[in-house]
């Protein structure tokens, strides 16, 4: 947990003078200056998708330390599309009406993130009742079943998937993304071909 660190500046000082049985008070003020760097934290403010968003590809474009201290680059972007891409499509490939080929419009009918969400989560909702054609329902269950059973943040709103018939890939892949931290390791995750 981050402190807040202060600063501060502040000085009076006042002197008195008398000249000829008259007296003159002269006071000198300084100003103080206080700031703080303390960070906010979830408990005193709510981070907006948007803002989350931004945290988290900061987060995911960082270079990491190895135990030697050696730096260690990303993998390209690409193959780092690909890999998750993969993942996913490994997690939902016997979903109906479900075909994933990229994180833009494969997930425009909310669908994809239900077979996602659903193949973690099967007791949380019955998938086979529901339809690409109705996305709000489709995009609103995925989102709260996985923020209230799995703990993952909306980073995406559902009026604006409804909206969008392209939503831009790299909001989709941020969340998917989020998907994937918290399942991957889950012993109902699919493995995925490494020689592809």
């Amino acid at each position: 947990m981050s402190h807040p660190s202060w600063n501060k500046d502040s000085s009076e000082s006042s002197e008195v003078v008398t000249k000829s049985g008259t007296t003159f008070s002269k006071t000198e003020v300084q100003t103080r200056v206080v700031s703080s760097s303390a960070k906010l934290t979830k408990a005193n403010s709510i981070q907006s998708p948007f803002a989350k968003f931004k945290q988290l590809e900061r987060q995911n474009s960082a270079p990491s330390v190895s135990r030697t201290g050696s730096f260690t680059l990303p993998s390209s972007a690409s193959s780092i599309k690909e890999r998750l891409l993969e993942w996913v499509q490994a997690q939902t490939r016997d979903y109906k009406n479900v075909k994933i080929d990229n994180f833009s419009t494969s997930w425009s009918d909310g669908l994809a993130f239900c077979a996602l969400i659903h193949h973690f989560c099967p007791d949380a909702f019955d998938y086979s009742v529901l339809t690409p054609k109705d996305q709000r329902h489709n995009f609103q269950l995925a989102f709260t079943v996985a923020e209230e059973k799995a703990d993952i943040y909306p980073l995406l709103d559902v009026e604006d998937m409804v909206m969008m018939s392209r939503p831009d890939w790299k909001c989709v892949f941020t969340y998917v993304q989020s998907i994937y931290r918290r399942f991957h390791d889950s012993p109902l995750s699919n493995p995925t071909n490494p020689y592809l």
